[in-house]
């Protein structure tokens, strides 16, 4: 699980003073006649409160051909309605003191509005209109896929370290649709056909295919009562068919060079691994942490510090999916390195946990690390009501109630045996990235 790096010496202090129960999330669920969820959190530590309204779909729903349909229709709910016009939602919500914004990621997308909880009407009715009536003309949507082919541009394409990212896990799944990158093939976004994008939307912006999440100093029954006025009149959707997707078995490692301007080389690993909701998730979460959690951890200390081969180096599990997914390790040579000594160097560390287990200490210091990290995460409004639309989106908000429960039951054991399980030789997809000289 993504997280930032808690110092060691806030963690006793953080569990002290945050002592958080599995079941400390009091979350009241409704679901309205047309199968629009409402998940609302009722907190009154300060006079503010988030609205969002998440939508299962992303890219993982996209077929061959015509991937990044969800992210441009992101970038389109910012365009206008037939009520309103281009750019009156934003403007509407800063006119009224708050912040809005979204995003998109293989699983979902959602949008989100942070203000003074006495005006969570104004975005119960925008989010309510642009369900419905988004105006998706032709030009607008190829202006605006011009936009995202841009934003591919820099972030990718002229990225060297995210361009390795995303060809590694395009090499490591090899039927699934976690292969193709959120914001699309570049390809696919030149051939875009707005019609495709206006049935995009048709099919899963429905609202039985949408949950809201409230989150702050509200009162439950009159803000439901507010969202079924606005939201409940908008008809049910035809059921839609969920995505499903597996991956076929990997017989062997994959490997894919990349040549790009760089000022350094890299390299990354990847091994298939398990959702979080799944059995080894939470031992997984702490082996990452084991591994690579902060400065004073194996990877970092052993790539870094003693041999100097490494400008940086980590490990880490990305579990929040639906679906089996990456645990990862890499490293970025310092000047004058040999790549090839960096990756060796980063698979011996990987293969000293997968041969004997860690110490006791290590297992509880990294849980520790994680359940701090993981309290850490909730201190606004705006991150509660993330991780609730999360854990929704991947399985079910209850499994908050879980999540740590399965943290604290994992054993050095554990570790041992889902490091041996999962990281293993003939499992994995490496990444090089050899650095080109710069065009003048």
């Amino acid at each position: 699980m993504r997280r930032y790096y808690v110092p060691v010496y806030l963690v006793l202090a953080v569990l002290l003073l945050f002592p958080v129960s599995a079941r400390a999330i009091n979350v009241q669920e409704h679901i309205l006649d047309n199968g629009l969820k409402v998940l609302i959190l009722e907190e009154h530590k300060a006079p503010t409160a988030t609205f969002q309204v998440w939508y299962r779909v992303g890219s993982r729903d996209e077929n061959i051909g015509k991937t990044g349909l969800s992210h441009l229709l992101e970038h389109m709910m910012f365009k206008g309605t037939r009520e309103h016009g281009p750019k009156t939602f934003s403007q509407s919500i800063q006119r009224a003191g708050g912040t809005d914004n979204a995003f998109t990621t293989a699983e979902y997308t959602a949008y989100f509005e942070m203000l003074a909880s006495d005006r969570l009407d104004l975005p119960i009715e925008l989010e309510a209109d642009r369900m419905r009536n988004l105006m998706l003309t032709d030009d607008a949507v190829l202006s605006e896929r011009d936009v995202v082919m841009e934003e591919r541009r820099l972030r990718y394409d002229d990225d060297p370290q995210n361009l390795l990212l995303e060809q590694v896990v395009a090499t490591a799944f090899q039927n699934h649709p976690y292969r193709w990158p959120v914001i699309g093939w570049m390809s696919d976004l030149k051939t875009l056909n707005p019609e495709d994008l206006r049935r995009h939307y048709a099919t899963y912006y429905e609202p039985n295919n949408a949950v809201i999440v409230v989150v702050g100093d509200v009162n439950p029954v009159q803000i439901l009562s507010k969202i079924r006025k606005a939201f409940g009149k908008i008809p049910k959707g035809p059921e839609i068919r969920e995505t499903k997707a597996s991956e076929d078995p990997q017989y062997g490692e994959k490997r894919i060079i990349v040549r790009k301007e760089a000022e350094l080389p890299e390299v990354l690993i990847a091994y298939k691994a398990p959702a979080i909701s799944q059995e080894d998730g939470p031992a997984l979460d702490v082996l990452g942490s084991i591994l690579s959690e902060g400065k004073s951890t194996r990877i970092y200390n052993a790539l870094v510090y003693e041999k100097q081969l490494a400008l940086s180096a980590g490990a880490g599990y990305d579990g929040m999916h639906r679906d089996p997914h990456l645990f990862f390790a890499e490293a970025t040579a310092a000047r004058g390195r040999d790549i090839g000594d960096v990756e060796k160097a980063l698979i011996e560390e990987i293969e000293k946990i997968r041969q004997q287990p860690p110490s006791e200490s290590e297992v509880q210091k990294a849980k520790n690390q994680v359940e701090a990290s993981f309290i850490m995460e909730q201190d606004s409004f705006y991150m509660q009501a993330r991780l609730i639309g999360t854990f929704e989106m991947i399985g079910g908000w209850r499994l908050i109630d879980s999540y740590l429960d399965g943290i604290r039951k994992v054993t050095a054991g554990d570790v041992l045996r889902v490091a041996r399980k999962y990281l293993v030789p003939g499992g994995k997809t490496t990444g090089v990235l050899i650095p080109l000289e710069a065009k003048k």
